[in-house]
């Protein structure tokens, strides 16, 4: 049997479950200080309501479950193979808030402003930076249209991310309904938006060109395709150019003011500008769009936008939402990189004690551990090897029962001979 994880996935040791625990502890703390509320959903979804959630690209990467028992047997029986599923693992976490806020609207207040912190999974390629399970730290606003949830998202989440220590960043903001009004301008119908839009939003990964020829591919006209070139090569693009080729003033306006307010909240702290090639993969994206991109590590580590139609495909009326996503996996691998340590905890100590004194060990660990997290442990043969591997795994000190007064703390110990 394999001891490995499967590809897509990892194991992590205690020091860096700690570290994600932190992480992940931090970013919600923030997030609850702002007056969100914190979420769980089950991993696992209806297909229907998945392959109808207009996801973009991540419908093909969806890890579906098969029936079971006799509804599987019927099925192959059948040569139904669109049917040999009935579920599948979340491949983010807006699609079942979405049936969860429709299930349990009567319950929750409007606006609600909620957390989600939680796996997802994506039948990805396994490579650097694409994992097949990974974690998500998610903040939503529900049932407002008002872009005042635009600039609390921003400002929440990049309040989050410098609670953490990530503090070189700027943030990008879109309007997909801006974009589409620049896209008209160039000769592509109405009809045909979202698909330019998916090809768009892979500018930065197969540049200009390679935009060009997947639109050449879907079968686009190539005078129109070369007239969006044109636009692409030679914008300068500022919302002020915006203006002179787009008329749709309540949507250009609304960005505007979301991007110089977040800039003043910033106070400096980051920066908060225009993005006009900003799409954004999902296709339930009907607004704001907005993402994070680490100046330090040249990558995005957040992102999200205004889903207005999402929600109402289960309860049949529209209810405006929006939500900002941190890309936790991203993050995790910069501070790691970093070698950040936990501040904010306190000191970790061993209590050795031999077997016999099991009583007496947990009674003085109790004491301990009114100032140290504390850790029992019968003492070894070999101590000072022993010792060694404690202070690897992040260990502060120790004290050995009948022995030792008080703990003893390897910084000291090292001076002083064990």
């Amino acid at each position: 049997m394999k001891v490995t994880p499967v590809k897509g996935t990892n194991d992590y040791l205690p020091a860096q479950a700690e570290l994600r625990d932190y992480l992940q502890r931090k970013i919600c703390e923030t997030y609850e200080n702002c007056g969100f509320q914190r979420i769980f959903t089950p991993i696992l979804e209806d297909i229907e309501n998945l392959d109808k959630s207009e996801g973009g690209e991540n419908l093909n990467l969806i890890f579906k479950v098969m029936k079971r028992g006799d509804k599987l047997k019927k099925a192959i029986a059948a040569g139904q193979e669109s049917q040999l599923a009935d579920m599948g693992l979340r491949y983010d976490l807006t699609l079942p808030l979405s049936r969860y806020y429709a299930n349990n609207r009567a319950h929750l207040p409007n606006p609600f402003k909620v957390i989600q912190i939680d796996k997802v999974y994506r039948a990805e390629r396994p490579q650097k930076g694409r994992l097949r399970e990974f974690m998500q730290c998610d903040i939503d606003i529900l049932g407002s249209e008002s872009p005042t949830c635009e600039i609390e998202l921003i400002h929440t989440t990049a309040k989050a991310l410098l609670n953490i220590g990530i503090d070189n960043f700027k943030i990008k903001v879109n309007d997909k309904r801006v974009l589409k009004d620049i896209l008209l301008t160039t000769g592509f119908r109405e009809e045909d938006l979202d698909s330019v839009c998916i090809s768009f939003d892979k500018l930065n990964k197969i540049k200009a060109e390679g935009v060009a020829r997947e639109l050449t591919e879907k079968g686009f006209d190539e005078k129109v395709i070369a007239d969006f070139m044109k636009l692409i090569a030679n914008a300068p693009f500022t919302l002020d150019y915006v203006r002179t080729i787009s008329d749709n003033k309540e949507y250009i306006d609304s960005l505007a003011n979301i991007i110089d307010t977040s800039n003043r909240l910033a106070g400096g702290k980051y920066t908060v500008e225009y993005d006009m090639t900003l799409v954004r993969g999902q296709g339930y994206y009907t607004g704001t769009v907005f993402e994070i991109e680490s100046l330090d590590f040249n990558s995005s580590i957040a992102g999200g936008g205004r889903y207005d139609n999402l929600i109402g495909k289960f309860v049949k009326e529209q209810v405006p939402a929006v939500g900002f996503s941190i890309g936790f996996e991203r993050i995790f691998s910069i501070l790691s990189e970093r070698q950040t340590k936990i501040t904010d905890k306190p000191k970790k100590v061993v209590l050795l004690y031999d077997e016999e004194q099991i009583e007496e060990a947990i009674c003085r660990a109790e004491e301990l551990r009114g100032q140290y997290t504390t850790a029992l442990y019968v003492k070894p043969k070999k101590l000072g090897k022993f010792l060694n591997r404690l202070e690897e795994q992040g260990y502060d000190g120790f004290q050995v029962l009948g022995r030792d007064e008080d703990v003893r703390f390897f910084a000291d110990s090292q001076q002083e001979g064990r």
